[in-house]
């Protein structure tokens, strides 16, 4: 019962980088993260991502180079961010966020290492 009177992060900054390739979030918590656009990217939220079940979720590659174009509030409990791929139908909520800032390294060694298994590269395919 302890876990559910705990109180959510509530956001009191998000920052987008002037080279639009991170961004930052602070909480009320104290707890503030950079998230690299690529982690977000490759994290986001949508069903186009996540699927709608384990099994559906979707490795993505290629991200290394991909930059937040926009960051639009939805509501007071989450942020649509547009990519430069236009990619824009994941809703970061602000547990979310928090949980991809607390668990970034785990998530990011659990995502390179599907790359790995699936052979696939975070670099960007030639264009032919």
């Amino acid at each position: 019962m302890a876990a559910a009177s705990k109180s959510r992060p509530w956001p009191t900054e998000l920052r987008l980088a002037k080279d639009r390739r991170s961004l930052t979030v602070s909480f009320d918590s104290g707890e503030s993260y950079s998230l690299d656009a690529e982690y977000l990217r490759v994290m986001s939220p949508s069903a186009e991502v996540q699927g709608h079940s384990a099994e559906e979720r979707k490795t993505v590659p290629g991200k290394r180079q991909v930059a937040i174009l926009e960051v639009h509030p939805v509501g007071n409990y989450a942020v649509r961010l547009v990519f430069d791929d236009l990619h824009s139908t994941g809703l970061f909520s602000w547990d979310y966020l928090a949980e991809l800032g607390r668990d970034r390294e785990s998530k990011w060694r659990g995502y390179l290492d599907e790359l790995a298994g699936k052979g696939l590269s975070r670099d960007p395919s030639p264009r032919h």
